[in-house]
């Protein structure tokens, strides 16, 4: 949780004067694990710290632990830019620092945040927003780890971490989730529903509206600027995305299951859009985002403490769960055929139902498959649309919700 906090001068110059030394540290600890091709956090801490300690002797020892600790961090988030061909320089570059602070150099209490620093203690009373006291009453505790960095105009920046004891969780059954462009399709109860999030719209409406805005004109006239700045395209898909992730983690958590995701490969719209040459459709396929879908699930997942599990996504909407053959789709005049019939068994199977089915039994679900559908469009009977997605948010709990 982030607090903002304006300090009296003397207060804002004795962080800075820890600011300043820290980032010293961190980076001479950063060259220390490039020089020696490590990025652990022991191995830096045992190589420099004799070292700084003897440049900074008024600095808290603790700031070198904690900023060896940022070092290890850094590069380990390096290297993984760099095995993924998204690393810009040679070496990680420290332009921002946020000081990070163990048990040692802060102490927490409703009325006073102390902070250590060269010469002594500085005290900031800070003022919690609403937020805070929610999560406070609810029974979760202060982390021992925070961190801060300084602003402009004397302000400190809190980063404030809650946890909590968790039960051990004890999975009952599955939820597996399959992603789409448009739509996110869930398996609850072993009942199928269909959650449309509106992303097509929302894609071809801002791109229709950005060419309006951009047609004969320069992107550098400061009126286009000003109107492509007010777009908000991107702030809706990841409210939806946040949403979703919510909604679905926590039917999760209420019936102890184990969320199953698809195991997407890295760039996945960029492997999915390549033999596509309909250009709107690209578009649609490259700013579906996938993967942040993905990662705001596994992210909410981790705050309640539900596990989630990553299956091979290879072929799950084109065979059939009960009889192991091919699905083959007829053609519907759309771009992907919904309804398919299995060749060996002759039911037939919603392409988002049958993904869910499959997802499940590749995470070790081994409870009876139900026989497809036995019309194109039942939608009640076999799987459930539910409507828009802040309809749903409104409801208690996921229920089924029909059109």
């Amino acid at each position: 949780m982030k607090l903002r906090v304006k300090v009296d001068y003397s207060t804002y110059s004795a962080l800075k004067e820890v600011e300043k030394e820290y980032r010293e540290v961190l980076e001479e600890a950063i060259n220390y694990g490039l020089s020696n091709k490590t990025t652990s956090f022991t191995r830096i801490k045992a190589g420099v710290y004799k070292t700084e300690r003897e440049k900074h002797k008024n600095l808290p020892s603790h700031y070198i632990y904690t900023a060896c600790e940022d070092a290890s961090e850094r590069l380990e988030s390096f290297e993984k830019l760099k095995k993924r061909g998204k690393s810009y320089t040679e070496k990680p570059s420290v332009r921002r620092v946020t000081i990070h602070l163990d048990d040692h150099l802060w102490k927490f209490s409703l009325d006073t945040i102390s902070i250590s620093t060269k010469r002594s203690r500085v005290f900031i009373s800070p003022t919690f927003p609403k937020i805070f006291w929610r999560y406070y009453n609810k029974g979760w505790l202060i982390a021992s780890e925070a961190r801060f960095k300084l602003l402009k105009g004397n302000v400190v920046e809190f980063y404030v971490i809650f946890k909590r004891d968790v039960k051990p969780y004890e999975p009952k059954g599955f939820i597996p989730v399959d992603l789409n462009e448009n739509s996110v399709s869930v398996l609850v109860d072993g009942k199928p529903m269909l959650l449309e999030t509106n992303t097509k719209k929302i894609t071809l409406g801002y791109e229709y509206r950005r060419k309006a805005i951009t047609t004969g004109k320069s992107t550098k006239d400061r009126e286009v600027r000003r109107k492509l700045k007010r777009l908000r395209e991107r702030n809706k898909k990841v409210d939806i995305r946040r949403k979703l992730a919510k909604l679905i983690v926590k039917e999760a958590f209420e019936s102890r299951s184990v969320i199953v995701l698809e195991d997407l490969p890295r760039r996945t719209p960029e492997h999915m859009i390549k033999d596509v040459k309909d250009s709107q459709l690209r578009l649609r396929i490259y700013r579906a985002a996938f993967s942040s879908m993905k990662n705001a699930i596994i992210e909410k997942a981790r705050e309640f403490g539900v596990p989630v599990v990553l299956v091979n996504p290879s072929y799950t909407s084109t065979v059939c769960p009960i009889h192991g053959a091919k699905i083959v789709y007829q053609l519907d005049g759309g771009d992907a055929p919904r309804v398919g019939v299995c060749e060996k068994g002759k039911e037939k199977w919603h392409r988002d139902v049958v993904a869910l089915y499959n997802l499940a039994r590749r995470a070790g679900d081994v409870s009876p498959v139900p026989l497809g559908s036995k019309e194109s469009h039942d939608p009640p009977i076999r799987w459930l649309r539910a409507k828009y997605l802040h309809s749903i948010m409104n409801e208690h709990k996921m229920i089924e919700m029909k059109v």
